[in-house]
C-alpha cells in the first residue's frame, strides 16, 4: 500500500479558493493544481476568465505560504492576438511562483463552445510554432523535464494521477459525468456516471450499480493504451503492453514496422517510443493503428 498517495485539487486563482488553501493543506491534500492559463488580463479576457493577472500571482503566493511543496500551474498558449514575446512573459511568471510542475498546452477551439460558435482570430500556424518552440525551450532551460505531450515536471515532480492515465492503469470516477476504467477478470471496461447532477443524484438515491456494458476488444485496447502511452516521451515497456492490455506482444509488434521505417518510432532494450519527429505528429502516428471499418456486408446493402 501507498503510505504517502498523492492527493491533488484542482483550484482557480480567485480569492474566495486562494483563502482555503492552507485548510485544504490541513485536511491532507499534498498537491495543487492552479489552473492560471495566463497572466496577461487581455488574454484572460479573451478567454472569458473571472480572474486577473494580479488574483493568479496572489494565488501562487497563497499556495506556497500555506505549505504546499508540489504544485501545478495551467498555461495555455495560441491565445487570440498572442505572440512569442507574450506567451513567454506568462511563463516567466508562472516560473516565478516556484511551482513543481506545469501543464502547458495550445488552445483548440471545442466543438459546441461559445467560441466554436464565434471563433476568436488566432495565431497562425507559422507564429503558433514559433511560440511551442519558445515556451519549451524556456521551460527546459529552467530545470522543468518535458515528460509527456503537455506536461513539464523538475525531478521527481511527474504527476502520478496522470501517469496513471498513460500508463493504462484503472481508475474510479466519482460524481456526476465521472468516467471509470477497471480490469475485471482478464477484461478491461469503461463507463461513466450521468452528467447531468439531478440523474446522478437520481441513480445515487436507488443505489444503482453502474452497467459496465461489453469489455473492450482487442483493437480497441491496442488503439487505447498506445493513445495515452505513445504521450509520455519515454514511451512504454512491451510488458506493460502486455499487463495492461492482456495481449501479447509477439503477435502485435509487427504492427509497428512501417511506422519505425518511417522513422516515426524507435524500439530498443524493450521499449517502444517516439522519434522527434513522431512526438511531433503524434496524431498523424496513432491513426495508423486505429483498425479499419468493416466493409459492410451485402445485408448491410440491401434497401
Amino acid at each position: 500500500m501507498d503510505t504517502e498517495p498523492e492527493i491533488t485539487i484542482e483550484a482557480n486563482p480567485g480569492s474566495a479558493e486562494a483563502g482555503r488553501f492552507r485548510d485544504y493543506r490541513h485536511c491532507g491534500v499534498n498537491r495543487l493544481s492552479l489552473g492560471v492559463q495566463s497572466f496577461n488580463n487581455q488574454s484572460l479576457n479573451a478567454l472569458g476568465r473571472i480572474h486577473n493577472g494580479d488574483d493568479a500571482r496572489k494565488a501562487c503566493r497563497a499556495i506556497t505560504d500555506a505549505g504546499f511543496e508540489n504544485f501545478n500551474i495551467d498555461l495555455m498558449h495560441g491565445l487570440p492576438g498572442q505572440n512569442p514575446a507574450d506567451a513567454l512573459a506568462d511563463l516567466r511568471e508562472a516560473l516565478a511562483g516556484s511551482p513543481t510542475h506545469l501543464s502547458i498546452y495550445q488552445l483548440t477551439i471545442e466543438p459546441n463552445t461559445a467560441f466554436a460558435a464565434d471563433p476568436p482570430s488566432l495565431p497562425d500556424e507559422e507564429v503558433l510554432w514559433d511560440i511551442r518552440c519558445a515556451v519549451h525551450d524556456l521551460a527546459g532551460v529552467a530545470g522543468f523535464e518535458h515528460y509527456e505531450v503537455s506536461a513539464f515536471a523538475r525531478p521527481d515532480s511527474h504527476c502520478r494521477h496522470n501517469l496513471n492515465y498513460w500508463e493504462f492503469g484503472d481508475y474510479i470516477g466519482i460524481g456526476a459525468g465521472a468516467h471509470s476504467k477497471l480490469s475485471l477478470s482478464g477484461a478491461v471496461y469503461r463507463w461513466h456516471r450521468p452528467r447531468h447532477p439531478r440523474e446522478y443524484l437520481a441513480t445515487v438515491a436507488k443505489d444503482e450499480i453502474p452497467d459496465l456494458g461489453p469489455p473492450l476488444t482487442a483493437d480497441a485496447l491496442r488503439f487505447e493504451f498506445l493513445l495515452n502511452a505513445l504521450r509520455l516521451k519515454a514511451g512504454f515497456d512491451y510488458r506493460l503492453f502486455e499487463q495492461r492490455t492482456g495481449l501479447g506482444w509477439p503477435e502485435h509488434k509487427s504492427l509497428f514496422k512501417t511506422a519505425i521505417d518511417d522513422g516515426l518510432l524507435l524500439t530498443e532494450n524493450g521499449r517502444v517510443r517516439t522519434t522527434p519527429l513522431g512526438w511531433r505528429f503524434l496524431d498523424d502516428l496513432l491513426q495508423r493503428f486505429l483498425s479499419p471499418p468493416e466493409a459492410p456486408s451485402a445485408r448491410d446493402m440491401m434497401i
